[in-house]
């Protein structure tokens, strides 16, 4: 997936604070988190049919090229870490931020670049962390909207953008470069989902409810 390398404007420049609930802390992602990652990475590959994760020989380089992308103001990147151990067992981030039509302040952010060890999987980290970054994006940055995207094939992804309260609104065809083995330079279509300000208290409070 590319990022610009065109910086940002400095009002809708993207950061990463500490953001932290219960069983998950995310922190800025950094060179900290490289042992960790590289063996969250090496667990059960079989479910990143769809999502390109960094073999533990690549994890330098993907963080030096996250790091890259973050100075940009374009990506916050996070190290997701289960707070029962203490590890980092995968990453996400915020990306693409858009301004208001006056070109001032942050109108929409994306949550995206996630991936997890296989061990935390279906464990509901996933969902804490996006808890916590919608929350954030809402009452933090002040966005009117998130996005989330995801290859259209992959229904356990979409499935689980559904199930925090994200609103399917169509698949972009071709939309961006797809990360499925044996497709390297072709295109995917994207699922594309979103959270609205207006949204967010009523799937919050379920989330809550269900114990996110």
């Amino acid at each position: 997936m590319a990022v610009s390398s065109t910086p940002a404007p400095a009002d809708v420049a993207l950061h990463a604070p500490v953001l932290e609930g219960g069983r998950v802390r995310l922190e800025p992602l950094g060179f900290a988190h490289a042992a960790d990652l590289a063996v969250a990475c090496e667990e059960d590959r079989t479910s990143y049919a769809f999502t390109w994760v960094p073999a533990a020989h690549e994890v330098e380089d993907y963080l030096r090229a996250q790091l890259d992308r973050a100075a940009t103001g374009r990506l916050a990147p996070y190290a997701v870490i289960d707070r029962r151990t203490d590890r980092a067992v995968g990453a996400t981030a915020y990306w693409d931020p858009r301004p208001w039509p006056d070109g001032t302040g942050l109108a929409a952010v994306e949550i995206g670049f996630t991936w997890l060890a296989a061990s935390a999987q279906g464990s509901g980290i996933n969902a804490r962390a996006k808890l916590l970054l919608i929350d954030h994006a809402f009452t933090g940055f002040g966005v009117a909207r998130v996005d989330l995207k995801t290859d259209a094939r992959n229904q356990r992804s979409r499935a689980a953008i559904e199930s925090i309260g994200g609103t399917f609104e169509g698949v972009l065809r071709r939309w961006s470069q797809s990360w499925a083995p044996g497709e390297h330079g072709k295109l995917r279509d994207s699922a594309i989902f979103s959270i609205l300000a207006e949204e967010w208290p009523r799937h919050r409070a379920r989330l809550i409810v269900r114990g996110i």
